[in-house]
């Protein structure tokens, strides 16, 4: 069960996940769901630990949420994500009717938010969460350029 404690800095706690996870050998993101002002989720990518090609950091904290409230509708939650959410993980967003995304880096290749899919744009989207990016985007997109750059 995730850890619950006051709301210091939501994004500062996805970017110690998601260092957690670089040191760890995973792409190095963290998300963490908030409500009422209390982190009830989170969890950072863990894709090769797991073997599990949906367990990206949302995924993650979003389950762990979830299971804390006994409910697979996260209303009222906030999602706090080191890099932009994936078309996978935007669609779990809106399935679990998450209030608010804030998300740091940008992800031109992979992203759905902004890029790509944009899924909170299409008609199918039956919900939209506010959307705001590059929140903590210095720090998580260094964090990425630095991984990537180790193993090249």
């Amino acid at each position: 069960m995730t850890a619950i404690f006051p709301l210091p800095g939501p994004m500062a706690r996805a970017l110690a996940l998601a260092r957690a996870a670089g040191a760890a050998g995973e792409v190095p993101i963290g998300a963490v769901v908030t409500r009422g002002g209390i982190i009830i989720g989170e969890g950072e990518n863990r894709n090769r630990r797991d073997s599990d090609p949906t367990a990206h950091a949302e995924m993650v904290a979003i389950r762990a949420a979830a299971a804390y409230l006994g409910d697979y509708r996260l209303t009222g939650c906030d999602l706090y994500v080191t890099l932009e959410p994936c078309a996978m993980c935007a669609g779990a967003i809106s399935h679990a009717r998450i209030a608010r995304l804030y998300y740091g880096a940008e992800d031109p290749k992979g992203g759905g938010v902004a890029h790509g899919a944009r899924v909170f744009g299409q008609a199918q989207c039956h919900h939209r969460p506010e959307v705001y990016g590059g929140i903590g985007e210095g720090e998580a997109g260094a964090l990425l350029t630095g991984f990537f750059a180790d193993r090249r």
